[in-house]
This record gives C-alpha cells, structure tokens and sequence, in this order.
C-alpha cells in the first residue's frame, strides 16, 4: 500500500471518487469521479457533510467548470435490492471511473474498499476531508442526490424526503409506517420490509 504523498507526487491524472446514499431507505445511491486540474485550483473543498448547501452548490459548479474530468455513476434501487449496498456502490463507483473523459492513472477511492477498476485505485479512510479530488467527488454526488431527493418530495411529500433525503429519522419511519413504501423504498432494507409486512398484515 503506497503512502498518500507518493501517490499525489507520482501521479498525473489522479481521480478521487465517493458515493453518497449507501444509509438512506429510498432511490439510487449516486457516486462521482472527479480529475482535478492542478493549474486551475478550488478553494474550499472539503468533505461535502461539512458544508452548507449552499457553499456545495457553488462549488459544485465550480467543480464542473474547473476540472480536467468529471462523471457521475449510480446504481438504481432495484440494483441495490438485487445485488445488496455494498456491490450496488462498488458498481456505482465502477460506472462514475469509466464515465471519465480522460483515463485516470491512478484513483483514490473514499472509504476502506475499491471496486475493480482497469487502473491501479486505493481506498483512503476520510479521504473526503484528505484528498480534494475526492472531496469534489462527494460534493457532485451530495448536490446530485439531494436534488433527487427534493424532486421526490414534490411527488411524496408526506415523507419529508426534502428534509431527511431518505435516511431512516424518525419521521422518515413514521411515514413509511404510516403510508408504506413507495415505489423507491429499498426493499431489501429492514424498516421498508417491516413496513410492508405491516401494510399487508392490516389487510
């Protein structure tokens, strides 16, 4: 396993890549790869949990217009049902690598585990607040699922999507007890199969 720094010095075109929506009971979990330009810097990226809305929607489109490459990836909730969360991510983060325009010569990947990539990757815990790619990374998945998100609300609105962006709060597990899964709950989640053997247990 090669040092951060030696990898940051060794390497051209570095990609740093997340997921965000791995927690939530509802839609895709969206993952991004992003190839930052080092004559072309970004001030303020950090991990995407760190910042206001607002500050990740302006770096986020700062993000597209400054970086040598960008692409996002996802795996819908059927796949995630299929597959379960965790090979759904990798899937994910496969797609988000192979959507870039320009191929990475390494990849440095949020978290402790890397999918399989056709380029030697490193999974960096924390990376999202140590490595800017990465943090660019989880700022264009954050912005990209929370507007999914939002768009649900307006469909659903008794869920509070808008709010919670489909963690498991109590309001969340209220609704879904209340109102059962829609079409975008997780089924292999535990509280929406709870929720649905509720729902059919009342008829």
């Amino acid at each position: 396993m090669m040092e951060l720094a030696e990898i940051l010095q060794k390497y051209q075109h570095i990609a740093g890549v997340d997921e965000v929506g791995r927690g939530p009971l509802v839609g895709a979990v969206v993952t991004a790869a992003v190839i930052l330009d080092p004559n072309n810097p970004i001030e303020g990226l950090n991990d995407s949990k760190k910042l206001t809305e607002k500050k990740r929607l302006i770096l986020a489109e700062e993000i597209k217009a400054k970086a040598l490459a960008w692409s996002l990836g996802r795996a819908e909730r059927h796949e995630i049902d299929e597959l379960n969360i965790l090979r759904a991510t990798m899937l994910a983060m496969q797609r988000a690598v192979n959507g870039l325009k320009i191929h990475p010569d390494f990849v440095l990947i949020d978290g402790n585990k890397c999918p399989i990539l056709t380029c030697p990757a490193q999974a960096v815990v924390k990376g999202d607040s140590l490595v800017p790619a990465i943090s660019a990374a989880s700022i264009l998945a954050k912005v990209t699922r929370d507007a999914e998100m939002d768009v649900l609300h307006q469909q659903y609105p008794q869920y509070g999507f808008a709010d919670h962006k489909g963690y498991p709060t109590a309001k969340h597990l209220a609704a879904l007890k209340e109102h059962g899964p829609i079409m975008e709950h997780r089924r292999s989640f535990k509280p929406v199969t709870e929720a649905l053997h509720h729902q059919l247990s009342k008829i």
